[in-house]
């Protein structure tokens, strides 16, 4: 099968994609579906393709040199392409293959016109579409000029966009082979896109068609402003009449010609409503046979509507599978556990296991449906709580609730506020005993967890993570102390931002009131990495080798600890890493994803921030820091005091104060411990689950202990009892997880399929300047530093680190900037926690900041108004 050179497009089905080709096998199931007109034609084949190239063995050589080139070296790249592709144009076809073309045109007699069009096997993919990555040629007259445009087919395979564009996807050039649609041409009066989606808002109820006059390609190209329909049901919700002033036209000769539209027409539209109904009915019967939205390009010709290509829309955000009917309206997890990154299958399970609430994945994160607190008496009081937080979500949501038909409305709302009736529980005195006590509850725990999983192994392993593992999480996160001195913290840190700019007009005291607050484990955490430093810094030997570990010219996996020993003061270096990393080796960015590389495993990871420090902290910085801090809080918190006690009633307001300074500076710094204790957890999973991996690869189960990450853990435990492992399985893992890496997840996304961003609705910000969370107040300019990675961090004293997220890995770098800004976080995470502990100006959400700021940039950061200035 094979071996064949040429199959009629009738032959073709969805399954067929490695012989002809992701546009072939679509164009073949199109054909296949009822009152759908495919244009008819036939594939030559990916055979015919590898038949013909295999002659020619320089061209090997060409493609191995290409692969060493760096696509950001366009030069190259261009010289290096267009070299292949003039070795594939000039190559004969071998007579079997040109034999069984011109056969294949024979049964279309004499004078046809065709459409020859490549067809790549990495094409028209659901995780990547290649649209127009390759060449199609049109109108294309006569066998000799069939066979010349296959031929240019091929060599269209190595354009320098279609090669960049498939190592953005990690796709090898050898990999991939192409076909050729050879098709009867279709000589339309309109033709045009439709997307079953909307490819915007990612709305599936709402259809787009995009229509111009004549051939499709002056629409493609841009060269014309198309006709733009918005389509539900049978509602057409939105049109737009483009100024279509040119159209593409066939040529008797053969091919194509742009030209002008006459002026009375170019205003009307190209297709009546009725056309545009029709034409939406037809496309939801082919997104039905495929069963995914679709983009498809269509024509319009004296006797209907004909289709020339469907393939995937893959901008898409997928949707979370919920067996339960009706509307939903779905919240990211990432956005409130600052780590919107994709996370592998082990990682999602396993959170999903260990997670209160009920967790839907999609795209490899996770969501939990806020539809239910939304059609609840509870509403107003859950919208209050997420708007303290995250004010952008919040209006996301009421952006969701507008819309009547799609929540139910709460029968009698419950307004923000403890119940009618209800007496509060009594306020938590300021004991820090309480907080002793319960990081001592987690230590036992924790020990206790150790012991269970050192005596367990095989299905037992898994049977007690599913089991009794899980239930201690969950019953260490909903500790009701826990949870109490938590709330109790940040209810004090608001009333304080509340009553003090009431009375006093002052905004964001808390932010003061709490720096250097005690008990803050992530904040220790960054501090004790500069006493690290401290013990690095008078040995120059010492700086020197990390710094070669850092520039990749020894393991950092963690073997360079041992041979610091070999150094002058390395044995005191190590020791004081080994120290840092058995408090803190478990964490890592991105820590809530189990699978994640941790300290522990990569201490290089923490070269860049520790020789940073070594370079531009002074000797005992973490304790003056912490110092500093702590008596400019005590400043702050006299200052305040005295100014309320000159206050009308001032003794009470002073009194009420004082009471609230004391709880949060008693219970903040805990905020922070429970993190610490759920990574601690994961890793403690981890270290045991990666035990059973290295069993099946000793077993020959499994060639790559880490291919186990891609299995859930319930597969993971089926594959331990049986000793098998799925590699396809894990290979189709794979390939969506860095399908998953290319997409932006929304904060707030229903069931509908849209992605509703909110917006700050706030006045007064300078034109230009970038809005987001004001979370840590302050103004500081300086140099932004754009941040992906935090290996790669190499910041200097006075830099403003600009980055998508951070958690609380992040924390050691936040000593040596003077502000931040991050694309995701709300007001209590730990980017903004931080920040206020570290006195850092800060503001978090700004959608798009590490793609609007350029690294190197001036900016301005007001932390207290919330906004970014982009300066000259």
């Amino acid at each position: 099968m094979s071996e064949r050179y040429v199959w009629d497009l009738r032959e073709v089905d969805g399954e067929h994609v490695a012989f002809v080709g992701g546009k072939g096998a679509h164009l073949g199931e199109l054909s296949r579906i009822e009152g759908i007109r495919v244009p008819g034609g036939f594939c030559v084949t990916t055979a015919a393709h590898r038949r013909t190239l295999e002659r020619v063995p320089s061209l090997a050589e060409g493609i191995g040199r290409l692969a060493r080139v760096d696509p950001e070296d366009r030069e190259s790249l261009r010289a290096v392409c267009g070299e292949i592709r003039r070795t594939i144009e000039d190559t004969p076809l071998p007579e079997e293959v040109a034999e069984a073309i011109t056969g294949a045109l024979a049964g279309s007699g004499e004078g046809v016109a065709y459409a020859v069009r490549s067809s790549a096997t990495a094409e028209d993919l659901p995780t990547a579409s290649f649209a127009g990555q390759q060449d199609t040629y049109l109108n294309v007259l006569g066998a000799e000029e069939v066979l010349r445009h296959v031929r240019r087919c091929w060599a269209s395979l190595f354009t320098e966009r279609a090669v960049v564009y498939r190592r953005h996807h990690g796709i090898e050039d050898r990999t991939v082979g192409m076909a050729v649609v050879v098709q009867r041409m279709v000589l339309p009066e309109a033709a045009g896109v439709l997307f079953t989606a909307d490819p915007v808002s990612g709305n599936r109820t709402v259809a787009t068609v995009d229509a111009g006059f004549g051939l499709g390609e002056a629409l493609v190209s841009g060269t014309v402003t198309p006709d733009v329909f918005t389509v539900r049901g049978e509602e057409i919700l939105a049109r737009s009449v483009g100024a279509k002033q040119r159209a593409v036209q066939a040529v008797p000769g053969g091919g194509t010609r742009m030209v002008e539209v006459e002026p009375r027409r170019q205003r009307e539209p190209a297709l009546s409503d009725a056309r545009v109904r029709e034409l939406v009915a037809l496309g939801r019967r082919i997104e039905a046979h495929f069963g995914r939205p679709q983009d498809i390009e269509w024509c319009l010709t004296g006797d209907g509507f004909v289709f020339v290509q469907s393939r995937p829309i893959t901008t898409l955000f997928p949707l979370p599978e919920n067996p339960a009917g009706g509307n939903h309206v779905y919240l990211s997890v990432g956005h409130q556990q600052m780590m919107t990154d994709p996370m592998k299958a082990l990682g999602l399970s396993v959170w999903q296991l260990m997670a209160m609430a009920p967790m839907l994945e999609a795209g490899g994160r996770l969501f939990v449906d806020a539809a239910p607190r939304l059609a609840s008496p509870a509403r107003a009081v859950f919208l209050d709580m997420i708007g303290r937080s995250d004010p952008v979500t919040r209006d996301a949501l009421e952006t969701v609730l507008a819309r009547k038909d799609f929540l139910p409305a709460p029968p009698d709302e419950v307004p923000p506020g403890p119940p009618a009736g209800a007496a509060p529980p009594p306020p938590l005195e300021a004991d820090p005993a309480l907080v002793a006590e319960l990081i001592d509850h987690s230590r036992a725990s924790l020990a206790a967890l150790r012991r269970d999983l050192a005596d367990r192994s095989g299905p037992e392993l898994f049977d007690f993570l599913l089991g009794p593992a899980a239930q201690e999480h969950k019953r260490v996160l909903s500790h009701p102390p826990s949870l109490r001195v938590i709330t109790t913290g940040m209810e004090a840190a608001w009333w304080l931002n509340d009553k003090l700019e009431e009375w006093l007009g002052e905004k964001n005291a808390a932010d003061t009131l709490t720096l250097s607050a005690p008990g803050n484990i992530t904040s220790e955490m960054g501090l004790a990495l500069l006493d690290v430093a401290d013990v690095v810094r008078p040995y120059p030997e010492v700086v020197a080798f990390l710094r070669n570990v850092e520039h990749g010219k020894h393991d950092e996996r963690g073997d360079f600890l041992d041979r610091l020993a070999d150094l002058p003061g390395g044995a005191h270096a190590r020791d004081a890493l080994r120290d840092y990393l058995d408090r803190y080796g478990m964490r890592c960015a991105g820590e809530i994803d189990l699978t994640r590389e941790r300290w522990s495993e990569r201490p290089g990871t923490l070269l860049p921030v520790l020789l940073d420090h070594v370079r531009n902290a002074e000797p005992g910085a973490a304790e003056r820091r912490f110092e500093e801090g702590r008596q400019e809080a005590r400043h702050k918190e006299r200052e305040v005091l005295e100014r309320l006690r000159a206050l009308p009633d001032g003794e009470r307001k002073a009194a009420e104060a004082k009471a609230m300074i004391d709880r949060v500076r008693a219970f903040a710094g805990y905020r922070e411990y429970p993190k610490y204790d759920i990574v601690n957890r994961f890793f403690l999973y981890k270290q045991a689950l990666l035990a059973e991996a290295d069993r099946l690869v000793t077993a020959g189960a499994l060639t790559d202990r880490e291919d186990v990450f891609h299995l859930t853990l319930r597969e993971f435990r089926e594959a331990v009892r049986t000793g098998r492992v799925d590699e396809g399985l894990v290979r189709r893992r794979k390939e969506e997880f860095r399908f998953f890496g290319t997409l932006t997840p929304p904060r707030v996304l229903t069931s509908d399929g849209e992605s509703v961003t909110g917006s700050y609705r706030r006045e007064g910000v300078p034109e230009g300047a970038l809005v987001g969370l004001p979370v840590s107040a302050g103004t500081v300019e300086g140099r932004a530093r754009v941040v992906r990675d935090m290996a790669e961090a190499e910041l200097e004293a006075g830099d403003i680190l600009v980055t998508a997220f951070t958690d609380p890995s992040w924390s050691p770098v936040f000593l040596g900037i003077a502000a931040l800004v991050t694309e995701v976080g709300g007001l209590m995470t730990h980017g903004a926690v931080i920040a206020r502990e570290y006195g850092l100006p800060a503001v978090v959400g700004v959608d798009g900041a590490t793609r609007l700021i350029r690294d190197g940039q001036r900016i301005r950061v007001h932390g207290g108004e919330g906004y970014v200035e982009l300066l000259p």
